[in-house]
C-alpha cells in the first residue's frame, strides 16, 4: 500500500493544492493528514475542506485543536493567537466541528504505522522533535512504538532511527526501512516550510516495500501571500513563504 502522509498545511490553499496534484503522479492508495490544517494562512475553509475530502484519518494538531476550543493558546505571540482568533471566526460549523472530532493519534498496526502531530509521549502537550535528544525521550516507549511513527509540528524533515537504548539522526533522504530499528520521521510542512526551502513539503511511504520518500514541489507563493495579507494577518506570515522559514 502506498501512503501519501502530508502535514502543517496552515491554511495555505495554494501550497496543499500543488501537493494534491503533485501526488496524483504518485499512485497513492489512501492519504492521511498530521494536523495543523489551519493557522496562519489566508484560506483555512477552503484547505479543510480538501483535507476533509482526500485524507482517510487527520490528526488534531495544536493550531486545530487551539481554533477547536480544545486547548489554551493564551500564552502564544499575539500575532498567532490572532490568526487562530480570525480563523474561528471564519470556519464553517462543519469544519470547526470536524476540528472537534478529530484525534491525537492514530495507529495501523497491520503495517506498523504510527500518526501524530508532534512527540508520541505526551501528546496532549504537542512537543517537538527535531533533536537527538527530543526523539530519545520516546525510548521507554520503545515496545509501543510501530515500525515508523511519522510527525509533524516542527515544519521540518527530519529522520531518527532508534534502538531500544540508542537514537541517530539520520539524513532527510528517502531510505528502505531497517527490520531491526524503528523510525520517528517529521514529514515537513506543506504551507509554511521552515529548513530555507520555500517549497511544499510531502511525503510517501510504501508499506509493501518498506520505502519512505520525500517529496518538494513549487507552488504560487504570491497568491498565497496576498490572501494572508488581504486577511489582514501579520505581514511577517506572508513574507516568511518566500524564504521558508
Amino acid at each position: 500500500m502506498r501512503l501519501g502522509i502530508f502535514s502543517d498545511t496552515h491554511a495555505n490553499y495554494e501550497a496543499l493544492s500543488a501537493v494534491l496534484e503533485a501526488y496524483r503522479k504518485e499512485r497513492i492508495d489512501v492519504y492521511y493528514c498530521l494536523g495543523d490544517t489551519v493557522g496562519y494562512g489566508g484560506s483555512p475553509n477552503e484547505c479543510a475542506d480538501l483535507v476533509r475530502k482526500i485524507s482517510r484519518k487527520t490528526i488534531l494538531g495544536n493550531h486545530d485543536a487551539a481554533v477547536a476550543g480544545r486547548m489554551d493558546y493564551s500564552y502564544y505571540y499575539e500575532a498567532a493567537r490572532h490568526a487562530l482568533d480570525a480563523h474561528a471566526s471564519m470556519l464553517s460549523p462543519e469544519n470547526t466541528a470536524w476540528l472537534k472530532s478529530l484525534t491525537y493519534m492514530e495507529k495501523l498496526p497491520d503495517i506498523g504505522v504510527d500518526l501524530c502531530h508532534g512527540s508520541p509521549v505526551r501528546l496532549e502537550e504537542f512537543e517537538y522533535i527535531f533533536a537527538p535528544e527530543q526523539a530519545r525521550e520516546c525510548l521507554p516507549m520503545y515496545g509501543e512504538l510501530g515500525h515508523i511513527t511519522l510527525i509533524g509540528h516542527s515544519h521540518l524533515c527530519k529522520v531518527f532511527a532508534l534502538t531500544p537504548t540508542t537514537v541517530e539522526e539520520l539524513p532527510a533522504v528517502d531510505f528502505t526501512l531497517d527490520s531491526n530499528r524503528k523510525y520517528i520521521v517529521s514529514v515537513g510542512s506543506v504551507g509554511q516550510p521552515r529548513d530555507y526551502d520555500n517549497r511544499a513539503s510531502y511525503t510517501i511511504y510504501d508499506s509493501d516495500a518498506k520505502r519512505f520518500e520525500f517529496r518538494r514541489v513549487e507552488y504560487d507563493i504570491e497568491s498565497a501571500a496576498e490572501k494572508v495579507l488581504r486577511a489582514k494577518l501579520e505581514r511577517n506570515f506572508a513574507h516568511r513563504l518566500y524564504i521558508g522559514v
